[in-house]
């Protein structure tokens, strides 16, 4: 934890919540990139590949949610400019669209991947990416510089 008195007056205390949602972000990109593997292939490993990053990606996507809760809490994360609401629904859409493709990658063979699952991991992968354009602007911007 960082040294209370190195901190400036007034800042906010640092995230917990940052290293286990980049490893459920990295882990759910994973997915996408192991789908399109095995779109090209058509060897089934990869889509068992993609079964388990997903499933990994959601594990650690139930400790990133506990921990951003903290983080809100702690007041290391401001809930005030509209943005940070846009960031955290990003984050619960890739949540959820992560479920349903878990669900559709448990499936058999190559319906499992191919074209409904490749689109869940893709639309998953655009909202991460969304949520971590608005999570770096949220955090290096006042919350008075937003019009709310």
């Amino acid at each position: 934890m960082a040294d209370p008195r190195m901190m400036a007056a007034g800042a906010a205390p640092p995230s917990i919540s940052t290293v286990p949602l980049h490893f459920c972000a990295a882990f759910l990109i994973g997915a996408l990139v192991t789908d399109i593997v095995y779109w090209k292939t058509a060897e089934m490993t990869w889509a068992d590949f993609s079964a388990w990053l997903l499933t990994a990606g959601l594990l650690i996507g139930i400790i990133a949610a506990a921990t951003l809760v903290i983080d809100v809490i702690r007041g290391a994360i401001s809930l005030e400019p509209i943005v940070s609401w846009i960031y955290l629904a990003c984050l619960i859409l890739a949540f959820v669209l992560s479920v349903f493709n878990l669900f559709i990658h448990s499936r058999d063979a190559w319906t499992s991947v191919v074209p409904s699952g490749l689109a869940l991991s893709a639309f998953t992968a655009a909202a991460i990416a969304v949520a971590a354009l608005l999570g770096t602007i949220s955090k290096h911007r006042k919350p008075e510089d937003w019009i709310s």
